[in-house]
């Protein structure tokens, strides 16, 4: 079992990193969302509306609280697989396309089968 982590949502960051209001930073495991302000050149980045996937991240955690396990860190953030309400968070965003799968994070395949 991955240690668990308890997380009552502080903010939302973008569509795929939220503070939790003990102030760690999580990113969500096997999925991109897209950038807020762009993709910076020379970098590959999610396709989509940045601003449309924060929001729609906010209205499923938003001032809610998770369930976590921790998977890593990546650019000092916990990375996790969360569940608001028995839903896997990283799934229903990827579902909604407002995100989409990265393989290299997920080589496993747990992505909407968790």
């Amino acid at each position: 079992m991955l240690p668990l982590l308890l997380c009552a949502v502080a903010s939302i960051t973008d569509g795929d990193t939220f503070r939790c209001g003990d102030g760690t930073r999580i990113r969500l495991q096997a999925i991109d969302a897209p950038e807020i302000h762009g993709c910076r050149r020379g970098r590959v980045c999610a396709p989509g509306d940045g601003q449309a996937s924060k929001r729609a991240l906010e209205r499923l955690i938003g001032g809610r609280s998770l369930r976590c396990e921790r998977t890593g860190t990546s650019y000092n953030r916990v990375t996790a697989w969360c569940t608001v309400g028995g839903v896997d968070v990283s799934c229903a965003l990827y579902r909604g396309r407002w995100a989409i799968r990265l393989a290299r994070y997920d080589p496993a395949r747990q992505l909407c089968r968790r």
